[in-house]
């Protein structure tokens, strides 16, 4: 429940038996006043009360914008240009792979507007009510290694600053600024949403503002020569690269992408909420990536630094003026998307079956990521290896789901009901067999076709001997992220079709529903009774 709602007076209470009403009015008012005072929203994997139904698709631009204009785009270009590919073959492999998976993100949005409630929630609905702690727990382990890269960026592009101008950036300054990053990080994540769509807004106006003045101070380092000579790569390079944008963007928000819509009422346009999704967060990739890869075709120097510090290799090409200024940009950028991250990872470990409040959850992941971050800004010695590494091993299984879900978003004519959500003998089941299977055929078909050299995920591609090894030119590939999307979209189209229509065609008590709605809606701790 955020700061502004009123609970109803007639919902049912979702307090344990033996309770008196007083001592559950009492308890209630409390929380309300304590809501109000401090503004930490109390709503967690519960189902957004009527009463609380707000705004239009065209807000969801700013969070989407906001989580997805750091400066982190422009090193994307010299990602691209490390699978061997050509200016403009990358070029295309950008524009493909934000868009669409950013369109994913789009669609399982709509799910948000139509359940009011956490992606996670209604992933209840083709997994079972417990089932779905599976997925939850993948999703958990996606958001929370996001924050902590993005967390550690911010703290080695700021040490990389006070270097620059000549100040100390060793271990006193990395210690202050991550000190500094993971409290705006966890307050975030900890007073919630109506907190995290003011933020992103301005955090949006002054990045944008601020990057561009980034791009016209550096534009005249680009050599277009250099850039149009980079030859061309193979079809297997290709794909490897669109499979990594894919991951690296859409793939790696999908799991959390109706958190933020979940407030819209049910009358906004689903169009909107598409819309409004995939160009809010696929603008700002878009244009730092084409400039990117002008800034890394240019400079062979650059485009090797970025690979051990993508940020702050950035700055290495900018008048000592403006480094202030870029480390507020690349910071806030960073910051920008760890709060959508550890918001998220916060309602998918409630999704597990802790039995926390919302902020509590906020906080371990806060806890968990700054651990994390003390990993990789103190002891490691590499960055892009595991990045990719991370990114290609949750991208397998996160694509299967997303597959799932979309499939069952596709063949649902009618709403969720709502309550049935939060029962294991309702319709949707305790464990949904056929879904669990899906996801985990498609892990183990993707981790068999894909591959990284990074330590720890040496066991991968254990399939590519199919076609022609983890030496052949395919190994890089990493066809297995697809081959999963794929299993997850049509086992759910072909075997799940049956099931949907059985549920929906059970009859739907309104009356339990909009009651349990309500109950959760009122429950400070938002917990999965």
């Amino acid at each position: 429940m955020s700061a502004n709602s009123t609970p109803s007076s007639s919902a049912p209470s979702s307090r344990p038996a033996g309770s008196s009403s007083a001592s559950s009015s009492a308890s209630s008012t409390a929380a309300d006043a304590a809501s109000r005072t401090l503004g930490v929203e109390l709503n967690g994997i519960n189902v957004v009360h009527e009463s609380e139904h707000k705004g239009r698709p065209r807000d969801l631009f700013w969070p989407w914008f906001a989580a997805n204009v750091s400066v982190l785009g422009v090193s994307y270009g010299s990602f691209l240009l490390g699978f061997g590919i050509s200016f403009w073959q990358a070029t295309v492999v950008g524009l493909i792979g934000i868009v669409v998976s950013f369109l994913f993100c789009g669609i399982i949005a709509l799910a948000g507007k139509r359940g009011n409630a956490p992606t996670m929630t209604l992933s209840r609905a083709p997994f079972g009510v417990n089932g779905n702690r599976v997925p939850s727990a993948i999703s958990w382990v996606l958001t929370v290694g996001w924050e902590t890269v993005l967390a550690s960026l911010a703290v080695l592009a700021t040490a990389t600053v006070f270097e620059a101008l000549g100040w100390e950036g060793g271990v006193v300054t990395k210690v202050v600024a991550l000190v500094v990053v993971a409290a705006l990080i966890v307050g975030g994540g900890i007073l919630g949403f109506e907190f995290i769509m003011k933020l992103q807004m301005y955090i949006t106006i002054v990045t944008g503002v601020l990057t561009v003045v980034y791009i016209v101070l550096v534009a005249p380092t680009i050599d277009f020569a250099a850039v149009s000579a980079i030859p061309a790569g193979s079809a297997p390079a290709f794909i490897g690269a669109l499979v990594f944008m894919m991951t690296g963007f859409g793939l790696g928000w999908v799991n959390a992408a109706a958190d933020y819509s979940r407030y819209l009422p049910k009358s906004a346009s689903s169009r909107g909420v598409v819309f409004w999704t995939t160009f809010g967060a696929s603008l700002a990739p878009l244009l730092l990536l084409f400039f990117g890869l002008l800034l890394a075709g240019s400079d062979p120097e650059l485009n090797a630094a970025i690979a051990s510090d993508p940020i702050g290799a950035l700055t290495t090409i900018l008048p000592i003026w403006f480094l202030v200024p870029f480390a507020i940009v690349a910071i806030l950028g960073l910051v920008g998307g760890a709060v959508l991250d550890i918001y998220s990872s916060g309602l998918a470990l409630l999704s597990t079956g802790l039995k926390a409040p919302r902020y509590v959850a906020a906080s371990i992941d806060g806890l968990l990521m700054i651990a994390g971050a003390i990993y990789v800004v103190f002891f490691a010695a590499d960055f892009l290896g595991p990045f990719q590494g991370f990114l290609i091993t949750l991208g397998v299984p996160v694509a299967a789901w997303c597959g799932i879900f979309i499939a069952d978003l596709q063949l649902r004519k009618k709403d969720y009901a709502l309550a049935e959500l939060f029962d294991p003998k309702g319709r949707y089941g305790n464990w949904n067999v056929r879904a669990i299977l899906l996801i985990v055929v498609g892990a183990i078909v993707g981790w068999g076709f894909v591959v990284s050299s990074s330590p720890g995920f040496e066991w991968e591609g254990y399939l590519l001997g199919l076609v022609g090894g983890k030496d052949g030119e395919w190994a890089y590939a990493n066809l297995g992220v697809l081959f999963a999307l794929v299993i997850g979209y049509l086992g759910t189209l072909v075997f799940g079709r049956a099931s949907v229509r059985r549920q929906e065609s059970l009859p739907t008590n309104n009356e339990q529903i909009a009651g349990r709605a309500a109950a959760e809606a009122t429950t400070p701790t938002g917990l999965d009774r």
